[in-house]
């Protein structure tokens, strides 16, 4: 069995990657579809197909990639290399995703754009798969991982204050926007690049226990899918992220036209993400001593009630009352950083307790698949709702027009009662998920009994 006490230097060499993978994954929820309709200004509805597009290639790369990882043999190990090479293309691609272009026709921009957007996410794909499947060659211990997942999404959540507030600001330092967002993509290409070789040159990969059989792809997923605890874990993870990629790209335009102040909307992802880095400790805490089930289901709960609170409360009672559902949003919004990849690795364990393959590669790659495939549902329903409700773009000048009434409903649905519902949903479906902490000793048991040292 490997050791269970990983080194501070382990773990902070491990988590900091996640600065820069979370940061694109923030900067794609919050501003791509904004960048689409209000820079690029193609239409909402082929803005959000295009991100369909992008983000289902995406999920489709996500399996093949944790497939390849698995087989891979290299003096780097099975995951360093992909890390190291895609970042380099991540931060080429972030620079070209953010040049402003428009064609002759909506059709040739859309075309552009959705293909850009494929290969700039198979760059993501060859560093964050990888990076996820280190976590269970990393420690076997049920709550060291906890700690290492700590340690990894506090690197998270600064990637989504990276995300998050340093967009506008950066693309803002010039007058000219087709400088400002080809910047802005360097800049935030390069803190990906940054961190993810960090990670590369300072963790050392073991040797896999075992190496997976060769299976044909297809059966090789029916296999870990077959496993009811992956698949409860799976739904909930997809509708969980599908809620909030709804909000992340709706409040740019929920601060432009309903509260008529961007400069508030920065201060709200400030607050909001400052609050879920402060409760990171808190649900650790919580999970250790009630289980990641209960922590994960009443964190999303809160942030439910915290969305819907904002949205029919905020305007009414003023800006104060505002900022106490913010906080307690940013409150429960915490553990989706702090248990989802504190529950997987105890998935990949109990797998191979039953099983006796080790696949940690295809579990991630489903994983991040089933997160991505959610996203791009979320970012196309974001699209086709604000031109269901007749949204207006800016003008040719840049400047935001007046909303009819029905694409104000349509943006304040999109910030509280529709993720709402998605995360109520995923509570209900993960009070059936079974591996509670006395389960997984019995985990570890099984796995000691199949160690070479038992046989």
């Amino acid at each position: 069995m490997m050791q269970r006490g990983l080194s501070r230097t382990t773990k902070l060499g491990y988590g900091v990657c996640d600065l820069g993978g979370n940061l694109f994954f923030t900067m794609v929820g919050f501003f791509l579809l904004y960048y689409l309709t209000d820079v690029v200004k193609l239409s909402p509805a082929l803005a959000g197909t295009a991100l369909l597009i992008g983000k289902a290639w995406d999920a489709v790369s996500d399996p093949i990639v944790g497939y390849l990882s698995d087989r891979t043999v290299s003096p780097m190990g099975r995951r360093r290399p992909y890390m190291l090479y895609g970042a380099l293309f991540l931060f080429v691609f972030m620079i070209i995703m953010f040049f402003p272009l428009r064609f002759s026709s909506d059709v040739l921009t859309f075309l552009w754009y959705s293909v850009l957007f494929c290969v700039l996410s198979t760059a993501y794909t060859m560093v964050n798969i990888p990076y996820s499947a280190l976590a269970p060659e990393l420690t076997v211990d049920y709550h060291e991982r906890t700690v290492l997942n700590a340690y990894r999404n506090v690197f998270a959540i600064l990637g989504t204050f990276s995300g998050a507030l340093l967009v506008l600001p950066l693309v803002g330092l010039f007058s000219d926007y087709r400088v400002g967002w080809p910047f802005m993509g360097g800049v935030l290409g390069l803190i990906m690049l940054l961190s993810a070789f960090v990670t590369v040159f300072t963790v050392r990969e073991s040797p896999p226990r075992q190496r997976p059989p060769q299976v044909q792809i297809l059966r090789a997923y029916a296999g870990v899918l077959s496993l009811r605890s992956f698949r409860l874990a799976l739904a909930t993870w997809t509708l969980h992220i599908m809620g909030v990629t709804i909000i992340q790209s709706a409040l740019v335009y929920y601060f432009t036209y309903l509260v008529g102040d961007t400069s508030a909307f920065q201060i709200t992802l400030f607050v909001l993400l400052l609050t879920a880095l402060l409760s990171v400790p808190f649900w650790v805490w919580v999970s250790k001593r009630a289980g990641k089930r209960f922590a994960w289901n009443t964190g999303m709960l809160v942030f439910a009630g915290a969305v819907l609170a904002f949205v029919f409360l905020g305007r009414s009672l003023g800006l104060p009352a505002a900022y106490v559902f913010i906080v307690l949003g940013g409150f429960g919004f915490s553990t989706q950083y702090v248990i989802p990849y504190a529950v997987l690795p105890d998935i990949v364990e109990y797998d191979y307790a039953k099983n006796g393959i080790r696949r940690e590669g295809l579990f991630y790659g489903m994983w991040t698949f089933m997160s991505k495939v959610g996203q791009a549902l979320a970012l196309a329903l974001s699209g086709w709702i604000l031109s269901l409700f007749h949204y207006v773009p800016p003008s040719a000048e840049g400047v935001p027009q007046v909303q009819p009434p029905e694409a104000l409903l349509g943006i304040s649905l999109l910030v509280g009662p529709l993720p709402a519902v998605l995360f109520v949903v995923g509570v209900l479906v993960f009070l059936f998920y079974p591996i509670t902490r006395e389960f997984y000793e019995k985990i570890l048991k099984m796995v000691e009994e199949r160690s070479p040292s038992h046989m």
